[in-house]
Order: structure tokens, then C-alpha cells, then sequence
């Protein structure tokens, strides 16, 4: 009997095998799990489809989570199909290419609304949208990186993004509190990810994040899922409202040295 058996779970913002919502989907379904999920284009329909096919998804829903008409009609459709909705998973974030090099100050006022209105107001859109179907003991998950704390170069005005969103998971937490749904967040370590590969520098980092982070490795969208696992559980039946880190400790350090002691 898995952790999740006889839970449904609608996940947003798989991309490919690498997305860390994979990584949470697999998890899930093999906690037992029944898995739905929606895809931002034809263009990643072609990539998600056979990926929840595999898990033995039914419900594979188009949805632009920058579009309320398009929330409010993939939600009606999940209502219809599965009925109640047991976890919710938000691994969405977005910013132009262009707004993830250089200095912040040339953040643009385009490129900020872009920012914010996919990377963070699509989780209150989405919760607002799934709440009639959302069952009392239900679980809200989003994703965010420690950039919304400490200042990464060139990760920028996802970094304020980032901010809005865990700001936002305090929020929906005591608002949806009442009703026995909990919302926290996972805050990943860097992972090869198809928007990882848009922010400047990310490779290098990548690699020296291992020679720094306590315990001397990089994480996997494996590492994510089996923290998602918990969080959606019963397990987590008293926490809400929290980010918990999944980075091998990387956040705990207060300076940064490598393993012979020399000051990186």
C-alpha cells in the first residue's frame, strides 16, 4: 500500500523526462497515485503525452496558465473526468531570455509582468480554478529556488519571482487552512532543466554546486520527488505554509568552501 493510494493528483509544467515535475509525477504514481496532467502547447503536447501515458494517465489537458479562460476550462474538465483532486502540483516558471543576463536594473517592464504573471500569479489562478474540486486533506505543491532569498547572478527578476511566489504559498496556506488543504513549497538545489538552460552561467554553477554544497553532491529531479512524496502524504498532515529546501544542504552555508578548505 503506497503512501498515496487512492489520491489524484493534477500536475502542471512538465516539459520533458528531465522537469522536476516528472521527477514528482513518478514519485507520486508510485506511491499509488492516480496522475492527471496539462501541458502548455501543441509544441510540448507531443512530449507529455506518451510521458502520462506511461503512468497510465487518462487526462492529458491543454491549458496557458497566462489565459483564465483556459484555467477555468481544464479545471471544469478535471472536475468532470476525476472528480475530486487530491494534490495539486505547480512547477511552472517562466521569464524572457533576454531579462536572464546582465544587470537587473535592465529588468524591462514587459519582462517583469511576464515574469510575475507566470511564475507566480498562475499559482493563485490555478488554486482559485481547482478549489471546488480540491478535497478537504488535500495537498497544493509549488516549486521555487533559493534565488528568492540570495542573490544568483543572472537568475534576476526570477529571483523577486521566486520571492512573490513563497509569499503567495504563506497566503493560499492560511486562506485554504479552514478547509483542510495545505500548500507549501519545495525549494530545489539546480537541476539540468529545460528552463534552467535559459538563465546565463547555469552550467558553471551546476558543476561547482557539488564541490560546495554539504553533502558534496548535486540533486536530482529523483531527490525532489521523494520530498514531494512526503509533502503530499499524510505524512505532512501538519505542515503548510513552509519551503522546504531539497539542495544537499547548499542553503545552510553562510560561506562558501571547498572540501580542502580553500575559500571559493
Amino acid at each position: 500500500m503506497g503512501l498515496l493510494e487512492g489520491k489524484t493528483a493534477l500536475i502542471f509544467g512538465v516539459a520533458n523526462d528531465h522537469s522536476i515535475a516528472w521527477g514528482i509525477s513518478r514519485a507520486l504514481h508510485s506511491h499509488g497515485a492516480r496522475m492527471a496532467f496539462s501541458y502548455a502547447g501543441e509544441a510540448l503536447e507531443r512530449r507529455v503525452r506518451p510521458l502520462a501515458e506511461s503512468l497510465g494517465s487518462k487526462f492529458v489537458e491543454p491549458c496557458d496558465v497566462g489565459k483564465d479562460e483556459d484555467i477555468t476550462a481544464v479545471m471544469a474538465k478535471a472536475k468532470a473526468e476525476l472528480g475530486g483532486i487530491d494534490i495539486l502540483v505547480h512547477s511552472i516558471g517562466f521569464a524572457l531570455r533576454e531579462e536572464l543576463i546582465g544587470p537587473y536594473y535592465n529588468t524591462t517592464r514587459n519582462g517583469f509582468h511576464t515574469a510575475m504573471d507566470i511564475s507566480v500569479y498562475s499559482l493563485t489562478a490555478l488554486v482559485r480554478g481547482a478549489l471546488p474540486s480540491l478535497n478537504p486533506g488535500g495537498s497544493v505543491l509549488t516549486l521555487t529556488y533559493y534565488g528568492s532569498d540570495k542573490v544568483m547572478v543572472n537568475y534576476n527578476v526570477m529571483g523577486l519571482a521566486k520571492a512573490a511566489l513563497e509569499a503567495s504559498v504563506r497566503y493560499l496556506a492560511n486562506d485554504l487552512g479552514p478547509k483542510g488543504i495545505r500548500v507549501n513549497a519545495i525549494s530545489a538545489g539546480p537541476v539540468r532543466t529545460l528552463a534552467a538552460a535559459g538563465v546565463s552561467g547555469f552550467k558553471s554553477a551546476h558543476g561547482r554546486f557539488r564541490e560546495i554544497a554539504p553533502l558534496r553532491r548535486n540533486i536530482d529531479i529523483d531527490d525532489v520527488g521523494r520530498a514531494a512524496v512526503f509533502l503530499c502524504s499524510d505524512l505532512a498532515s501538519g505542515v503548510t505554509g513552509e519551503v522546504v529546501f531539497v539542495d544537499a544542504g547548499y542553503n545552510i552555508l553562510g560561506s562558501y568552501e571547498k572540501p580542502g578548505g580553500e575559500a571559493e
